[in-house]
């Protein structure tokens, strides 16, 4: 079975250089037979520039709605920064707590939508170097309805479900399995 994936390739010339997109074989060499944007079979294996384009809005639209996310964020930081100037017998050490955990949320918050910024920032880079909607794992196309509702993706629907679930979150200790302590 012969795989086809798209690669980016610098042509060189004495006149300039552009970039092309060529159609490379698992074996390495150029399919010369094959027309660009299709397999050998003459199904689609990249979205044309008009439909890369066709992205750039949603993608800049979500990206902005981030930054002011960020923005509103920071502003909430300074302001329970300025709050926190005041004596220390105004607050009690749980309501200095409560606010030490929220600035930690925040910032959180801000880290996590500014990896989602970086993100949108790589499928803008790849709509202009003519990759976007192409999966990095099957090398093929990322289905049109995915990239509206995840417009940052860089992998097909059946890569996603081929990866195995992150268990971040450690099960929850029933209470027969807790050790009693007794005095």
């Amino acid at each position: 079975m012969l795989t086809i994936c798209i690669t980016q390739h610098n042509k060189s010339s004495a006149m300039q250089e552009t970039p092309e997109t060529m159609v490379v074989a698992s074996n390495g060499h150029q399919e010369d037979s094959v027309p660009k944007g299709t397999n050998g079979n003459g199904a689609k294996t990249r979205y044309t520039r008009e439909e890369q384009e066709y992205f750039r809005p949603i993608i800049l639209a979500k990206r902005n709605a981030a930054i002011e996310d960020v923005a509103r964020m920071r502003h909430l930081l300074d302001d329970s920064r300025d709050a926190g100037n005041d004596t220390a017998y105004s607050f009690h050490m749980a309501d200095a707590g409560t606010d030490a955990m929220g600035r930690e949320k925040l910032y959180l918050m801000i880290a996590r939508q500014n990896r989602y910024i970086g993100y949108l920032d790589r499928a803008e880079d790849r709509i202009n170097n003519g990759t976007y909607g192409i999966c990095k794992v099957t090398c093929k196309l990322i289905s049109r309805e995915r990239l509206e509702a995840v417009p940052h993706t860089e992998i097909s629907i059946d890569a996603k479900r081929a990866q195995p679930e992150k268990k971040n979150v450690p099960p929850a200790k029933s209470r027969k399995n807790m050790p009693v302590h007794r005095f």
